[in-house]
């Protein structure tokens, strides 16, 4: 289907709006009040400061024909736990080529464990222009041929996103944008912890827009204010690297991020805690140089063919570019304590996260929950006929228990694997209702035996308790449930978007309570200690690990009680079920708005879709004019 990319250029007037001038032809909008004038702006979009030298001779990100779409505004939390991922090519023909973009497209789907609610892309081509394509839903379905075939360029960024309750809204969808200073494009995973004072800092000294609650956009702002205190046309280096160290002393909690600068080349950054995981590759580029790939994980750099898979360090930030990398430790020091639930549960058991394999340290998970598991079946005088993994992820741990217990290891249940994970489903009967259309018990496999099923973790407990009510079902004579993690008692703040403390199950109850709860005839856990040995033994370096959920101590400080009952307000069944019914209390919004112009943060505000499936081809609205737009067209 043939279409036609425009220019735009946004004119602020006398009175505060502004206006959006097509190159041909005048339409204008009301934007709505401000209390500063934005930044000048000339008729081909040039800002008229901050210039860094190597956009030197480049025209400006161009603003590309809109689409138009529907704005969920009533979206206020935060995607939990995503994929992030990074793509460098030295090739110089693939500037307007879709070569970036169709490989980010299939490191995104190696990635879609980590994120399945909403996905995007946005690619640096010729003369700095920034192509986007980014939608609710999986990856497979945005990044069809068509919407590959509009990502040109060079270099790119790619964000999936993790399924949180309430918050569907397109406009949280990653990467962010930003046109000042440069034009950086940004993708983060991971979670702030002071956002409330960063918010304040923006709006009241910075006078900078923060158009969702995503605390991501939060972070690319504090970045962005960052590099435009230098007032220079010309930034180096060490104004990107003073920029992030300043960051770093700003921000706290968790942060594995990546800033595209256009037509300059890629900033990668990750906290002083390393909390979130992220990592490099290269390879040999088609036609000399080096390619470079930053991920969350070290399977997209096996998958894209790169190699010398390297962990970005604690408190490290990285510049690539065509020419060069440079490297340098900005952050303050502070203990290396990656998330240990990466090892748990989130990670695919092929990635080696901060040296550590998760395939083998989900082994050596099995091995000592199996010695736990003696202990425990000889003081309940219990003797086991089958261990049966939950699936998928308990399948390693699973086989290496039977193996240690010397007891068989069966498949019991069959996955419906289009059916997505269960314990961020917005209410409880609707995950019961999931658990039941994502399993199926096999009765072969269960009638007349005493059966331990093993299982990742027990989060909420409403999937356990239907896993072992379908056991019982089929004739289980006792089920013993077993988890690779300890009792998850506390909330976690770093990017993981848990229930509050009330909503877990092992929250305020002992373990023979949990078991009554759940339905099941025992309930054995593994140890933290255990737990921690599983993964330290592949990297005795690491002495510490990030693992608040089970012991209630942040290893970033700055967590009390009133912050664990605000992030609890904002996560419980109820909040969310206003949230997904327009219902939002009025004080979710109190001292949240900003003054300053709009930076352009979602696919209708800034880079904007370039994707017929955003919405309906009425007329654009004053949203839909603003920054870069979806990369392709339909009716």
């Amino acid at each position: 289907m043939a279409f036609t990319r425009h220019s735009y250029t946004f004119q602020p007037d006398k009175f505060g709006s502004g206006r959006v001038i097509p190159d041909s032809s005048l339409t204008v909008f009301r934007l709505g009040p401000r209390t500063r004038p934005p930044p000048k702006i000339c008729r081909r979009g040039h800002h008229h400061r901050n210039i860094p030298p190597s956009l030197k001779g480049y025209t400006a990100p161009l603003l590309t024909n809109p689409h138009p779409a529907l704005r969920d505004s009533d979206s206020v939390e935060r995607p939990k736990m995503c994929g992030i991922l990074g793509l460098l090519l030295h090739d110089p023909l693939s500037t307007q080529t879709s070569a970036a973009g169709t490989e980010l497209a299939e490191g995104l789907s190696l990635l879609q464990h980590r994120g399945q609610d909403a996905a995007g892309i946005v690619t640096c081509g010729s003369g700095g222009r920034f192509y986007q394509v980014k939608a609710n839903g999986m990856v497979r379905d945005i990044f069809d041929a068509q919407a590959v075939a509009g990502l040109k360029g060079w270099m790119g960024v790619g964000h999936a996103r993790y399924p949180t309750a309430g918050s569907s809204a397109q406009a949280e969808a990653q990467p962010f944008y930003v046109n000042s200073p440069y034009g950086i494009v940004f993708a983060h995973n991971g979670n702030l912890i002071n956002t409330a004072s960063l918010r304040q800092f923006i709006d009241a000294e910075a006078h900078r827009h923060i158009n969702t609650d995503s605390d991501s956009e939060l972070l690319l702002n504090i970045f962005a204010n960052n590099l435009q205190k230098t007032g220079k046309f010309r930034i180096n280096e060490e104004d990107i690297f003073t920029a992030i160290s300043d960051l770093m002393k700003t921000c706290k909690g968790a942060y594995a991020s990546i800033a595209m600068l256009a037509g300059f080349g890629l900033i990668v950054f990750r906290d002083p805690n390393g909390i979130r995981p992220c990592g490099l590759a290269t390879r040999a580029g088609a036609r000399g140089g080096t390619d470079y790939l930053v991920a969350s994980e070290s399977v997209v750099g096996q998958g894209l063919g790169f190699h010398g898979w390297d962990d970005v360090k604690a408190g490290e930030a990285i510049i690539i570019t065509r020419n060069k990398i440079t490297r340098r430790i900005v952050g303050q020091p502070e203990v290396l304590a990656p998330d240990i639930f990466e090892y748990v549960y989130f990670a695919r058991p092929d990635s080696t996260i901060d040296g550590i394999s998760v395939y083998r340290s989900r082994m050596a998970m099995g091995d000592l929950l199996a010695e736990t598991a003696k202990k425990e079946l000889a003081k309940a005088g219990l003797n086991v006929d089958v261990v049966i993994p939950v699936p998928d992820t308990s399948r390693v741990a699973a086989l290496q228990c039977a193996q240690h217990l010397g007891i068989p290891y069966r498949e019991g249940f069959v996955k419906n694997r289009y059916v997505g994970r269960t314990f961020i489903m917005p209410g409880q009967s609707q995950r019961r209702k999931n658990v039941r259309r994502k399993l199926n018990a096999m009765p072969m496999e269960f009638a007349g035996k005493v059966v331990m099923l093993v299982d990742d973790s027990i989060v909420r407990g409403t999937t356990s308790k239907e896993i072992v009510q379908m056991a019982k079902d089929v004739g289980a004579k006792k089920v013993i449930f077993a988890s690779c993690a300890p009792p998850i008692r506390f909330p976690n703040v770093y990017g993981i978007d848990m229930p509050s403390r009330h909503e877990l199950v092992a929250h305020g109850r002992t373990q023979a309570e949990i078991a009554q709860e759940i339905g099941a005839d025992l309930v054995i856990y593994q140890t933290l200690e255990d737990l921690v040995q599983s993964c330290r033994q592949f990297n005795p370096s690491i002495q510490e690990f990030e693992c608040s959920v089970f012991t209630g101590k942040y290893v970033t400080g700055g967590v009390d009680e009133r912050y664990l009952e605000h992030i609890e307000k904002l996560r419980n069944d109820n909040a969310k079920a206003k949230k997904l019914h327009g219902k939002v209390q009025e004080q979710e919004f109190l001292v949240e708005g900003c003054s300053g112009p709009m930076n352009g943060s979602d696919s209708l505000i800034g880079l904007s879709n370039h994707s017929p499936k955003v919405g309906p081809t009425a007329m654009p609205s004053p949203n839909d004019m603003v920054g870069l737009h979806n990369s392709w067209y339909g009716s």
